[in-house]
Parts: C-alpha cells; structure tokens; sequence
C-alpha cells in the first residue's frame, strides 16, 4: 500500500493536467506522468499500471469531446479502438517479462523522424489526401502494432497514430488527431485491463491524476478543434523533438551508453 502526501497528490495532479492538454492535442503526455510518478516514488510497474488508469480519463474525454463535434464517429471506429485494445493487451503482458531496452534506444530517432516528416512536408493540412493503404490492411495491421507498443512501453503513441493516419489512411490533421485519441483510449484499455488483472494499479493515484487528465483534455481538444492544424501541426513537431530529447536526456537509455555518450 503506496499512501502518498496530500502535496505530492497536487503535484500528480497538475502534471497529469498539463500532460492531458498536450496529449489532446499532439500525444506524448506519458512522457509527463510518468516520470512525474517516478519521482513521487511510486515503483515502475506500478507506475505503468497506474498511468494507463489515469490516462483513461484524458483520452476518453478528448475522444467524447472530438466525436461531439462530428470529427469521429464513434460507432464506426469502434472496431478500430477495439483492435488497438487487443495489441496493447499483448503488449503490456510482454512488458512484465521483457527489458525495454530496445524499444527505448530506437524510439528517440523514430521521433526525431516524425518530427522531420511534418515538418518538412508542406502541404499537410486538415484536408484529406489520398489514402495509401486499404481500410483492411490498415486496421489489421497498423492499428494492433501500434496498440502492441502502447502497452509494452508507450511513449509516444499519439505521434505514432498520428503519422499513420496522415501518411497511409490520408486524414487531414484535425481529423487524425481525433481518430488518435479514439485508438488511444482503446489502447489504454487493453493495457489497463491487463495491469489490473496483474495487480498495479493505484486506484487513488489513478483517479487523482485521471481528474487531471480530463480537465486537461477538455483544454486541449478545444483549443486545437479551434485552432486545426496551424496548432496541431507545430505541436506535434514539438512534441516530438521533445520526447526524443527527454528520452536521450536519460543517462540510462541505451543508445547514449552505444554511442559512448
């Protein structure tokens, strides 16, 4: 039993606020809670399990938010978040018995790559383009994959749907960013169920900071169904670069200890 102090709560609390925001609008918010978790003390296993609870909150709410615009129709894309759920199941029952160390080294350049497709790719707007991969090839094979890397290790995820949407099904950003946080919410789910059956999950913590989440996951969604892609697409960038430069600030992640850093 992990009781934490009523300031470290509020901490928890305005982290996951910040994170939901961000990842609303462009992902990367576990690379947030997380390390804020970490630093509060609670042990990693538990912390993976208890950030898939909270990150519960934002997701579903950014999702509830987009699909009341009309960006996402829910009944439609149900079976996608669905296929997501499965693959982050997979993923999390690997992540108990497997290192990450692998996933950790490659995924600053795969970020860094993401960055540099949106960036210097100028016509991508909220328009949709021309679709490069079938609906079925698409939803059996990229929707799980990614889901599988959500629940074994996760940072990053959002980028990751993100680029898949724009650059294979042609979804103009606004509209890829909604469908993210459909696909998302069912990967937190498989990965959640799969922690709760292990037994990591905080149940206090989780719904401190899940509170957090979706105040910010409102802010969020708002603010980019508001702005489309001259905010989404910025961010996204950021964002990216970001989570690249956070996980090669490690002195643990393996690429530094490869290249001699």
């Amino acid at each position: 039993m992990i009781d934490l102090a009523l300031h470290v709560l509020l901490f928890l609390f305005f982290a996951a606020f910040i994170a939901g925001f961000i990842d609303s609008i462009a992902g990367g918010g576990g690379m947030i809670t997380i390390p804020a978790m970490l630093i509060a003390g609670i042990p990693p296993l538990e912390t993976l399990g208890t950030n898939k609870l909270q990150a519960l909150f934002g997701s579903g709410s950014a999702t509830v938010a987009y699909a009341g615009a009309g960006h996402v129709e829910l009944k439609r894309q149900l079976p996608l978040a669905c296929l997501s759920a499965i693959g982050a199941a997979f993923g999390a029952a690997l992540a108990t018995i497997i290192p990450a160390d692998t996933m950790r080294a490659v995924l600053p350049i795969l970020l860094v790559g993401i960055a540099l497709y949106f960036a210097l790719k100028p016509n991508i707007g909220d328009v949709d383009k021309h679709r490069r991969l079938s609906e079925a090839a698409f939803a059996f094979t990229i929707i799980p994959m990614i889901g599988f890397y959500d629940g074994v290790f996760g940072p990053g995820t959002g980028s990751f749907f993100m680029l898949a949407f724009v650059s294979l099904a042609g979804f103009g950003v606004l509209k890829a960013t909604a469908h993210t946080k459909l696909l998302n919410f069912g990967s937190n789910v498989g990965a959640f169920a799969f922690f709760l059956a292990y037994g990591v999950v905080l149940w206090k913590v989780g719904i401190v900071m899940g509170i957090g989440q979706l105040l910010g996951a409102q802010a969020g969604s708002r603010f980019a169904m508001k702005n489309g892609a001259k905010i989404i697409k910025p961010l996204l960038i950021v964002t990216s670069l970001g989570l690249a430069v956070r996980l090669m600030a490690d002195p643990t992640n393996p690429l530094r200890i490869w290249l001699g850093w």
